[in-house]
């Protein structure tokens, strides 16, 4: 049966959200008929993006949805009442609702996230917390699944929550095809922190940038700080310290480090052994990743693979 899907737009939105369309376009080719989606908003016709691009809406009406998704906007969208006994309806009716960065202030006006786990932009989690104060908020994640009602984190993460949707429609194997599709390296697993520890370094020197860029995507070779080095043209001891100075880290700690978050997205995704993530992301062995996770995380693998298992268990 086709899922009937509804991406509730509004004047300012962020443009990225219409990834929606494109995720699931793609599901519909490795499973023609799986979806219907349909731009909606409270007025219809033509609604301007952040940017100041058009598109063409149909008005958000009563009929029943499978599945609607609030999109975002760069400032915080102001309460709409009307919107809000729409989306109360969609709550009553709907499979499941979803929220993209700050559409969370909208559905939260529609009691979505009373006693639900929700999340948005790190920027807005405080306010999120002021305005939504019977909601059980989780900040820095990706996204969150509650029963029927799903948050995401703000500009890539709805990309994220939507292939986490259509992952647990059809399953793993066409996620995977569609992140080929869309050059993406993985679905990021909704219990992945919105920081990464690139971002989280952010390097100055072009140079110390693309060494780090290197390093994740070679996570599994035996990294020397010599090959490093050889790979920007430096000396290593040049290259020590360069790399210190900008990032805070001996490139061994930040190879560590990487690796860990490597290897926690994998176990979160919940589909290879603790051996092979071990052996993707270069640990050699599972002890070797245990110990490198008590140092970076202060837990150890087996306990992240409880969290994951227990949140999937919840959204049952």
């Amino acid at each position: 049966m086709t899922a009937k899907v509804a991406l509730v737009i509004y004047p300012g939105f962020n443009i990225l959200d219409l990834s929606v369309l494109t995720v699931l376009g793609i599901a519909n080719h490795y499973a023609p008929g799986s979806y219907a989606v349909e731009l909606v908003s409270m007025t219809g016709g033509i609604v301007r993006s952040m940017s100041g691009v058009g598109v063409e809406t149909t008005i958000f009406g009563p009929e029943r949805y499978d599945t609607v998704i609030i999109a975002s906007m760069p400032d915080l969208p102001r309460p709409s009442p009307a919107l809000a006994a729409r989306l109360r309806l969609a709550l009553s009716q709907s499979r499941r609702v979803a929220s993209i960065c700050t559409g969370a202030f909208l559905l939260g006006e529609a009691g979505a996230f009373d006693g639900r786990e929700v999340t948005t932009h790190w920027r807005y989690t405080d306010e999120l917390m002021h305005k939504l104060p019977m909601a059980k908020l989780v900040p820095e994640k990706i996204f969150v699944r509650d029963g029927p009602v799903w948050s995401s984190a703000g500009m890539t993460a709805g990309t994220d929550l939507v292939l986490g949707m259509v992952e647990a429609d059809l399953g793993h194997e066409v996620v995977k095809q569609i992140c080929k599709i869309m050059v993406l390296p993985h679905r990021r697993a909704g219990g992945q922190s919105q920081f990464s520890v690139l971002a989280e370094i952010d390097p100055r020197h072009e140079r110390i940038r693309r060494v780090l860029s290197y390093i994740r995507a070679n996570l599994r070779e035996a990294l020397t700080t010599q090959q490093l080095a050889d790979h920007v043209n430096w000396s290593v001891r040049h290259f020590s310290r360069a790399f210190y100075a900008e990032t805070g880290l001996s490139p061994a700690k930040a190879i560590e480090k990487l690796r860990v978050e490597a290897a926690q997205n994998l176990i979160e995704s919940g589909h290879s052994s603790a051996a092979r993530i071990a052996e993707q992301t270069g640990f050699g062995d599972e002890e070797r990743m245990r110990r490198a996770f008590q140092r970076v995380l202060g837990t150890i693998p087996q306990k992240i693979v409880r969290a994951a298992r227990t949140r999937k268990l919840a959204q049952v």
